[in-house]
């Protein structure tokens, strides 16, 4: 059942100015090493969406956007199983392009080996990835990160692209969750 996300939301652990602020910074960073190339941004859905859709109004060079789906959390889990299956795969062709992989959340590091894995297998000019939370303390699998936005801690988090049980991804800041105060009522 839906719940208002004020009844168990622990604390505010970026606020909006602060995603706005440092996707900015980003979109610079981005624009800087760019500059002269066409770039291809393949964001993973879904929690990945509102990142996208903010950080390419800030990059200046011609882009083009894709999408993959990976799955690596069970019906209902918490937790990643480790195993990552692509559900949607990309319709472009990457071969010879620029691509910046575009993602939510970072944390074992299983999900973005598993999709970088793959795409080097498509012969990209480059791959490089940016990713908005990166929970580096709960690694388990070295990644690559790019382009950061944040390093959290390993905390349950939810708005601004990140979900819990499907809801909450719409928020415009990300919050970390009172677990005991969401279970009560599920």
């Amino acid at each position: 059942m839906f719940q208002d996300y004020h009844e168990f939301l622990a604390e505010i652990v970026v606020t909006e100015e602060q995603l706005k602020n440092r996707i900015i910074e980003l979109g610079d960073e981005i624009n800087r090493d760019y500059a002269d190339e066409e770039l291809l941004l393949v964001c993973i859905l879904r929690g990945g969406v509102l990142f996208l859709s903010d950080l390419m109004r800030e990059l200046a060079m011609p882009l083009r956007v894709d999408f993959m789906a990976v799955a690596s959390y069970s019906i209902g889990a918490r937790q990643s199983s480790g195993q990552a299956r692509i559900t949607l795969d990309l319709n472009t062709d990457i071969a010879g392009r620029h691509v910046l992989l575009v993602e939510d959340i970072v944390d074992s590091g299983y999900t973005l080996e598993a999709v970088l894995n793959l795409l080097k297998t498509r012969k990209p000019a480059s791959l490089k990835t940016c990713v908005l939370l990166n929970k580096a303390e709960r690694r388990e699998v070295e990644v690559p990160i790019d382009y950061c936005g944040f390093i959290i801690p390993d905390k349950f988090v939810f708005g601004y692209g990140l979900d819990i049980d499907e809801y909450y991804r719409n928020l415009p800041f990300i919050g970390v969750v009172d677990a005991e105060k969401y279970q009560l009522r599920h």
